[in-house]
């Protein structure tokens, strides 16, 4: 890591009011990349906020100390959408990112058009087409098919395993279970679902061969189904979406929103599973007390995402005027990446955070991980996503009392994204089912 002063920040004032120099990020660092919680705590206790550089990209600053991160996520001064900042036109990170990745230009649209991109009333408006759905009492009614559905794939496994009783559980487990989740919801066809779960891991990984023709067929295959489903509409969310087309939503909101929610919601979950997997597997004493108790399920999901979350970094978000952030003056139209990783590991909120504790989410006026993100941004699935974590891990832990990891934890293989912590893949033995 070296420590520069870029020269379209000199004129930033530094923490405490003095001037710089910052500490410059590289995002794509090796070391970040394989120990993001180590190398985010390093910079976190150096200063409050650093500057991240990606190639092709414009600098942004990143926070990672909680107050600010929170600050960032919740203050109404920062905006998701660069259109949104008055009298500028700022370069739009996540665009930079997508084009250096070979983003189709005829694609763009669709992920400028959707939820996560959107603020104020645009965003409300967008938000309350799909909330109804991922609501704690939508959910609730939901769980018994998410826990039979948990089930069913946990006791797949076995199918899937080598004689020695090896397997992977990303990608026989971790991933096939939210994807279904999510298909059964928003009404995807059962045949069609392997391909969605393809296509969205294009998008997932966020680069590689094949990126811009996975977006085409999305794109593509999700304006056919709501095509489909205005005129033979069923009981799932597609349906409310393409009724909604023409008065609450235009086309291609109506695209956006389908791509927003097929990825994010599972993406994100099916690295919470695999990541809580391997934190409980590297950490026997924890999972015994777990496993002899199934109904701290809940805390120990919230501990695991704060502990491991799967999302390193949050969308950058824009200054709408000139503001002070831990100290330091942010220009209008400047970006700021919230780094969840940072938050959820700071000392001045949590109390020895390097350590796992399952019970930490449980004891009284504990203090919030930031891993589902905060404010009117706050991911619209953390519910389900929950839901789903609890049954996963659940049906795990019944149907395989010796479960262990079939290699060395240092040696578990991670994917190469600077904001997405997942696991490439996660050898496991299942040991001899129970009963």
């Amino acid at each position: 890591m070296t420590v520069t002063e870029p020269a379209e920040f000199a004129e930033s004032a530094g923490p405490a009011g003095a001037a710089g120099p910052f500490e410059t990020v590289d995002l794509r660092d090796a070391e970040l990349v394989r120990r993001p919680f180590e190398v985010f705590s390093r910079i976190r206790e150096r200063a409050p906020l650093a500057r991240g550089t990606v190639p092709g990209v414009d600098p942004v600053w990143i926070a990672t100390r909680y107050e600010d991160v929170r600050t960032v996520l919740g203050d109404p001064r920062f905006v998701n959408d660069v259109a949104n900042v008055p009298g500028a036109t700022p370069a739009h990170r996540t665009e930079q990112v997508w084009r250096a990745r070979g983003l189709p230009p005829e694609c763009e649209r669709y992920l400028r058009a959707g939820v996560f991109d959107a603020d104020g009333a645009r965003h409300r408006r967008l938000r309350g087409l799909v909330h109804p759905s991922f609501t704690a009492g939508t959910v609730g009614r939901f769980r018994p098919r998410i826990e039979r559905l948990a089930e069913e794939h946990a006791r797949a496994l076995r199918e899937h395993a080598d004689a020695d009783g090896t397997v992977d559980l990303v990608a026989r487990f971790a991933y096939p279970l939210p994807v279904t989740v999510i298909c059964e919801l928003l009404g995807i066809p059962e045949p069609d679902r392997p391909q969605w779960r393809t296509w969205s891991s294009y998008l997932g990984r966020g680069a590689g061969e094949g990126l811009d023709e996975a977006l085409r067929a999305m794109v593509a295959a999700a304006r056919e189904l709501i095509d489909r489903r205005r005129t033979e509409p069923g009981d799932d969310l597609v349906s409310q979406l393409a009724a909604a087309e023409g008065t609450a939503l235009d086309p291609v909101e109506t695209v956006s929103l389908i791509l927003n929610l097929i990825v994010a919601g599972h993406e994100t979950t099916a690295t919470l599973i695999g990541n809580g997997t391997a934190a409980l597997l590297a950490h026997p004493e924890q999972l015994a007390g777990l496993r002899a108790d199934l109904s701290g399920l809940p805390a120990a999901v919230d501990e695991l995402m704060r502990w491991c979350g799967p999302t390193l970094g949050a969308l950058p978000r824009y200054a709408t005027e000139d503001l002070r952030l831990a100290g330091a003056l942010i220009r209008k139209g400047e970006a700021v990446m919230p780094i969840l990783a940072g938050a959820n590991h700071d000392p001045r909120v949590f109390a020895e955070p390097e350590r796992l504790d399952l019970c930490r989410a449980a004891a009284p006026h504990h203090e919030v991980h930031l891993g589902f993100g905060h404010g009117a941004h706050r991911c619209i699935g953390a519910v389900l996503a929950h839901e789903e974590a609890v049954a996963a891990f659940g049906a795990l832990l019944r149907m395989y009392p010796e479960l262990a990891l079939a290699v060395a934890p240092t040696a578990v293989e991670r994917g190469p994204n600077p904001v997405a912590w997942h696991l490439a893949a996660l050898p496991v033995r299942l040991g001899t089912p129970a009963g």
